[in-house]
Parts: C-alpha cells; sequence; structure tokens
C-alpha cells in the first residue's frame, strides 16, 4: 500500500493539474494491476463503505494512546477529521509489514465489516502493529469509508488513456459501471480498461453499458453580451433544464437496463421506466431527466402540457429514498422520462450526428413508440436572446432551473468538454432570504481550526408580533471568503452561548442572504420548510438581526417555485 500512499500524498499536495496527471501516469504504469484497479476505482469515485464503526474506533484509538477522553475530543476538533486524527496519534508500528493495497483490502480490510467487537477489536490491534507509519493516513481513510482526493474522473480517464495509447473516448465507455457500490475491481477489470482497441468491441449489441454522459458548461454572462459570444439563437437549441435525475434507458437484446448519470443502475427503483424501455426498439439508447409526472397536471408533450406534468424535485426524493416500491407508490408518484437526446438507434452509435439531426430522429421515435412514460422535451423559441431570457424568468414557477443552450451542430462528448461542441446551462438565479447565523460547528480539512460550517434561522413571525422566536430551516458552509470566515469565526468565538459537543450555540448578531436552487414544504424539518443546495450569497453587515426574513417570506417562495 505503500505506492497508494505515496500517490495520495502526491495528488493531495498540489492543485495543479499538470503535477497531478504526471503523479497519475508514473503511478499506473509501475503499479501492480490488483492495486491498480483499486486505486483507480477509489480514484474515480467509488465509494468505499465505512469498514469500522466509529464509536469502536474512537474507543480503541484512546485506550492505544492512551489519552483521556477530553483531550481526544479536543485533538478530533483541532484537527476536523477522525482518520487524520488518529493516524497522527497512532504510535509507532511494532512489526511494520509491506502490503499491497489489493492485499490489504481484500485479505485484512474488507473482512472486518459485520465482526463481532471483540474479534474486530483483536484484528484491528493486530493491523495497527503491523501498520507501516507512512501509510497509516489512507489506512484509515478507508476503514471510516472517508477517502477523498482532488483528482476527477475526467483526469483519471485521460492518465489511463495517456498509459494505454487508447483514445480516451474508449476508456471513459469502459469505465461505466466500474465504480458500483459495492464493486470488488480485480486485475482483470484494470487490464479490460487499458486494453488495446478490438474489433468486437464495437459490438453492443449484447451490451447493457450506457454511454459517457456529456456535460453543459455555466453560463453566467449578461445577456446583452450573448450575441457576441454565442451568435444567433436560431443556431442554438434551447430546452428547459430540469430538475431530476439525468439518466440513460438502454434497450438492447430484449433487455433494459437504466443508469443514474452516477453510474447506478437504478431499474428496479423505476418499474415503469422498465416498462417503456420494453417497448423501444432493440439497439436504443435515450439520454434524458427522470422526473415525477402526474398525467393530471398536464399531460402532454406540448411546452406547457409538459412542464405542467412536472413534479418538485422534493415529491422525486420521495421515490429515491424508498428500497421497495409498491403499488401506491407507482400510482400516486409515477415517473416519467423527459427525453432529450438519442444516442444509439438500431444498434448504431449516433453520438457523432449533429444535435439537430439526433432530435429529428429522437422526434420520429418518439412518435412511432407513443408511450405516456416517454415525454419529449420541448424546444423554446425566440426573436432574440432577450425574449428567450423573458421566458427564462417563468422557469422556477414550471419547476425547473433555466434553459439548457445546444449549439445544433455540437456532437455528444465525454463529461465536460468543448472538443465535440457544446452545451450552456442558463441557470435563473437562486432565490433567496435574509437569515440568522443561530449554531456553528467547526470545518474539515484545511478550515478545520475555523467555525465554517452554519445553522440558519428566520423569525416565525412579523416583526410587530411579540416574542416572536428564530426558527432554524437550512445549514450552509459556502460562500464566505477566507477573510470573511476569519471574521465571522472570531465573532462566534465572542458570542457563544453555549456548546453542544462540536456545536456552538452563538448570539444572534450576524445576518446573511442565503440562496438555494429550490424550497419544498418537509414535515422533517422544524421550520416545515426544506431547501435545496443553500449557499452564502453575502454577509449583510448592514442589516440588523430584527429585519431578518421570516417563515411567511419561505412561504411566499413556495409559491412560486411548485409547478
Amino acid at each position: 500500500m505503500k505506492d497508494f500512499a505515496d500517490l495520495y500524498r502526491a495528488l493531495d499536495a498540489s492543485p495543479a493539474s499538470r503535477i497531478k496527471q504526471a503523479a497519475l501516469q508514473r503511478y499506473l504504469r509501475e503499479a501492480d494491476p490488483a492495486d491498480a484497479a483499486w486505486t483507480v476505482y477509489f480514484l474515480a469515485g467509488g465509494k468505499p463503505r465505512q469498514l469500522v464503526p466509529t464509536r469502536l474506533l474512537r474507543e480503541l484509538a484512546q485506550q492505544a494512546f492512551d489519552l483521556p477522553q477530553w483531550l481526544f475530543e479536543e485533538s478530533y476538533q483541532t484537527v476536523g477529521d477522525l482518520a487524520e486524527t488518529v493516524s497522527l496519534l497512532l504510535p509507532p508500528a511494532t512489526a511494520p509489514q509491506e502490503r499491497g493495497l489489493a492485499d490489504w483490502l481484500l485479505h485484512h480490510l474488507l473482512p472486518l465489516r459485520g465482526l463481532p467487537a471483540e474479534e474486530l477489536t483483536a484484528k484491528l490491534q493486530q493491523q495497527w502493529r503491523e501498520l507501516p507509519d507512512d501509510q497509516r493516513l489512507v489506512y484509515f481513510k478507508l476503514i471510516t469509508g472517508g477517502f477523498r482526493v482532488g483528482v476527477s474522473r475526467l483526469q483519471v480517464t485521460q492518465a489511463l488513456a495517456a498509459v494505454a495509447g487508447v483514445d480516451a473516448r474508449r476508456v471513459a465507455q469502459r469505465f461505466m459501471g466500474y465504480t458500483l457500490s459495492g464493486a470488488q475491481p480485480t486485475a482483470a477489470h484494470y487490464l479490460a480498461l487499458i486494453a488495446p482497441e478490438s474489433d468486437g468491441e464495437q459490438d453492443r449489441a449484447t451490451n447493457g453499458q450506457p454511454y459517457p454522459f456529456f456535460l453543459a458548461h455555466p453560463l453566467a454572462e449578461p445577456v446583452a453580451r450573448f450575441d457576441a459570444l454565442l451568435g444567433s439563437p436560431v443556431e442554438w437549441q434551447v430546452e428547459w433544464k430540469w430538475d431530476g435525475i439525468r439518466a440513460q434507458l438502454v434497450r438492447r437484446a430484449g433487455q433494459v437496463w437504466l443508469w443514474s448519470r452516477g453510474e447506478e443502475l437504478i431499474t428496479d427503483r423505476f418499474p415503469e421506466l422498465a416498462a417503456l424501455g420494453d417497448a423501444l426498439p432493440d439497439g436504443t439508447v435515450v439520454d434524458g431527466e427522470i422526473v415525477i409526472w402526474r398525467d393530471g397536471a398536464g399531460g402532454t408533450s406540448e411546452p406547457g402540457g409538459a412542464v405542467g406534468g412536472v413534479q418538485p424535485f422534493a415529491e422525486l426524493q420521495k421515490r429515491i429514498t424508498r428500497k421497495t416500491i409498491g403499488p401506491k407508490m407507482l400510482r400516486d408518484l409515477p415517473a416519467a422520462l423527459i427525453a432529450y437526446d438519442l444516442l444509439e438507434y438500431d444498434g448504431a452509435d449516433l453520438r457523432m450526428q449533429p444535435q439537430h439531426e439526433r432530435r429529428l430522429s429522437l422526434d420520429a421515435l418518439a412518435q412511432s413508440v407513443n408511450h405516456p412514460r416517454l415525454i419529449l422535451s420541448p424546444l423554446i423559441t425566440g426573436s432574440d436572446w432577450q425574449a428567450l431570457a423573458e421566458q427564462r424568468e417563468a422557469a422556477r414557477t414550471l419547476g425547473t432551473e433555466g434553459f439548457m443552450l445546444k449549439h445544433k451542430d455540437s456532437r455528444y462528448g465525454v463529461g465536460r468538454t468543448k472538443a465535440e461542441g457544446v452545451w450552456w446551462k442558463w441557470k435563473i438565479d437562486p432565490m433567496g432570504v435574509d437569515a440568522v447565523l443561530i449554531y456553528a460547528q467547526r470545518g474539515h480539512g484545511r478550515r478545520a481550526s475555523l467555525y465554517s460550517d452554519y445553522t440558519f434561522a428566520v423569525w416565525d413571525a412579523p416583526p410587530e408580533v411579540v416574542d416572536r422566536k428564530l426558527v432554524p430551516f437550512a445549514k450552509a458552509y459556502s460562500g464566505l471568503t477566507d477573510a470573511e470566515m476569519a471574521q465571522v469565526d472570531a465573532i462566534i468565538r465572542k458570542t457563544t452561548v453555549e456548546t453542544f459537543g462540536p456545536v456552538r450555540s452563538v448570539r444572534p448578531t450576524l445576518v446573511f442572504e442565503l440562496g438555494f436552487e429550490g424550497i419544498a414544504r418537509s414535515p422533517r424539518h422544524k421550520s416545515g420548510i426544506a431547501v435545496r443546495f443553500p449557499r452564502m450569497l453575502r454577509w449583510r453587515e448592514d442589516k440588523p438581526v430584527a429585519e431578518a426574513d421570516t417563515l411567511q417570506t419561505l412561504a411566499a417562495l413556495l409559491a412560486h417555485s411548485d409547478p
């Protein structure tokens, strides 16, 4: 595991993509294939499950370090990461053993899951006696399930392509499904990633793999610059940006697969979409968005009807979080696929066809299939960009996030690239309220010594109501500069009222403008409201706490966000 630990340190030490790429390629050229298989799995987004209960790990660590609980907890709060804390405090190994990454995982780490506490304790103590000092951090990152490092899947794909001498798009294709939850990659899996291309690889007739997803770039320029940046709107295919689950529906050899963008096979969770797949001709791959769709709310493929049929994302979440989908849920929360691209038809790869040609083929497919769960994403037209901007203002009331702009001549690329053309996501501005900071917790990583994770509240009544109270409704940790974060941290320390473990309750003195993408009713939250992707837009030093917004403000936003 030494080479894996060295690679982790190299990747973590530098923000430069060029240095990361060099380190990746150097490792892959020299690594044992079995070790490389696991390395690629973790770096490309495979999630290691927690192998040891956190409570037991903390107890054993305190015993091994011979530290009182308060001192261990103080060390943990200062460092901000359990794996790093334990790795720093662990006594030196008394019988260090050199093992490869695959050996550690298959024969020592993965077997820990589910062991009785007494047996687990003995195994861990033995492993710690054999764990070389320079491999501690990645070891504890793996057993706590907290392994992350600043490398993207695209960077890993590029490194594999360079090492293999294979086109990066082919490697990306092979990568689909590699990081599925619970997978145990082997040397054979890794060697298949870097193998030379073969004629048989082009035959996808019975292969359930999806294509790598093409991703959009954010567009945050003023409309006045669009003509100079993008040219005329007639050169672009404009659609609503749907708020659902990006997915590909694959039909080959009489079988159906439904894949999420996160490479999770979700066919069983959406049986109505599996039935839709059965209605497609063999050799078909449709790219689109899974949404909850009620026919009574519109039930038509016309633009107004399509938007009208889409329900809030909170409704889709009810399906996502359920492992068992019963008849009642299928009736109450029926899913549909809003289709916006056709990637394969009659077994032929269409990705290198221009966008407008693929759309014509998709239209023809939808008309011939005529299935109620297949909804065409409506195309939006406007005389100029300003006219489109005015239409975009209705996005939130229609349950969308803005517009997608796809150049009519663009091909379907791999990831977030401009090599085959470009897609832009032109999102509407976030909703916002002024909220009061009431709780704070230390951050992680470089912010481990700062109180940077905040809980915000709004008033439960207007200013004229006597004895009104602040009600918590959202947490946020992003949006401030380092300088602002340091200022806020100092104020939190001075205004702390009481502490609850790692959390501080503070005297209400700070107001922030919070932005969020969506809002919905939620009985699980004390405020009765949940928001999506909250973040701090700015520190309202000009605003008194008494003038912060209220639950009534949030309720008014509900009316503008629920289709």
